[in-house]
């Protein structure tokens, strides 16, 4: 594993260990790692993309199975992998007997070298993938970066100068890829609308895909909101920006535990949130983000063999695109992201 001439990270071509021990030698890494840690590698990944009800999914399978603590997300396979298997394999709690080890990390799933990495080091784990109408997803997701204060920028600026936001709606581009490195059997592949629909169900489905007894909901998990409708502009955007790197940098040295007493703290507040509330998002640029990801909703008909028409249309945006769909729940579930 080498820098690649980009410098962005690593790259499998010219990898050493591959070269000398052949082309599972990243696996049998892994698996030396686990047994010299007594910690269990991951099993399964609710693999993203990002906004389509992974942080209410991470609540409901806490408890049930073994996820990184405190932090949700380790950003290993597309961020850190260069730290090595010890320092991902630390965000883990010892393994409890009977339950799988696993990750909730929306982050891999538009991610090329997560992909391989993946595919490489645990090529027997199962994915989870939840679709969300990719218009409304889009919007959540620029939301949230600029409320943590990722970017200045107003949506359309966001468009076109952060790539995540276009590359991670691309579904049937990616999940072509996934479905080329990993076996049909390993893959489960969700629509968001089932889960506002019926989340029992949902949940139901993917208990037995990852190999656990079902979990009952209560009405609490049902009514949990991780909308970003409520969500603000940051109140001084330098503030902010500094605050999330330096949780970053925190983060990326296994120092999780304070970036998570800071968001259990009232400090978080002065950081996150308490600007400006975001502006309606234009009707010609509605069309736009529907016009570009047409193509993807087109594909994923195809692989899902299931009509996704609803989410060709375009909706006027009410300043609340989460709220409006929080309302579908009635007394029954609160909108889950």
């Amino acid at each position: 594993m080498v820098p690649d001439n980009k410098g962005q990270g690593f790259t499998w071509e010219a990898s050493p260990i591959q070269n000398i021990y052949g082309p599972n030698a990243l696996a049998n890494v892994a698996s030396r790692a686990t047994e010299e840690s007594c910690q269990t590698f991951p099993s399964f990944l609710v693999a993203g993309p990002p906004r389509t009800g992974t942080s209410w999914l991470h609540e409901i399978l806490r408890g049930h199975v073994n996820l990184p603590h405190p932090t949700k997300e380790t950003r290993f396979f597309d961020v850190h992998f260069h730290r090595g298997i010890k320092w991902y394999l630390a965000h883990f709690p010892i393994s409890c007997a009977g339950r799988p080890t696993g990750e909730i990390a929306p982050t891999y799933f538009a991610s090329e070298q997560a992909r391989e990495r993946i595919a490489q080091t645990i090529p027997g784990g199962k994915l989870v993938f939840v679709f969300r109408n990719p218009v409304e997803r889009v919007i959540s997701l620029y939301r949230v970066k600029r409320a943590y204060g990722m970017f200045p920028w107003s949506l359309e600026q966001a468009l076109d100068l952060d790539g995540e936001l276009i590359t991670s709606g691309r579904y049937s581009t990616a999940l072509n890829e996934w479905q080329r490195l990993f076996a049909k059997e390993q893959i489960l592949i969700t629509i968001y609308d089932d889960l506002q629909k019926d989340p029992q169900a949902f949940v139901d489905r993917l208990a037995d895909f990852i190999g656990i007894p079902r979990i009952a909901l209560s009405k609490t998990q049902l009514k949990r909101s991780h909308s970003s409708e409520a969500m603000t502009q940051p109140r001084n955007y330098i503030a902010t920006r500094t605050a999330t790197s330096v949780a970053d940098w925190l983060k990326a040295r296994r120092l999780d535990h304070m970036v998570d007493a800071v968001r259990r703290s009232s400090l978080f507040r002065l950081f996150v949130g308490g600007g400006k509330p975001f502006s309606d998002v234009p009707p010609e640029l509605l069309r736009r983000l529907s016009e570009i990801f047409r193509p993807e909703v087109d594909g994923l008909e195809m692989i899902l063999g299931r009509d996704l028409s609803s989410w060709k249309t375009v909706k006027p945006d009410t300043g609340d695109f989460d709220q409006s769909i929080a309302q579908k729940f009635c007394n029954t579930t609160i909108q889950t992201e």
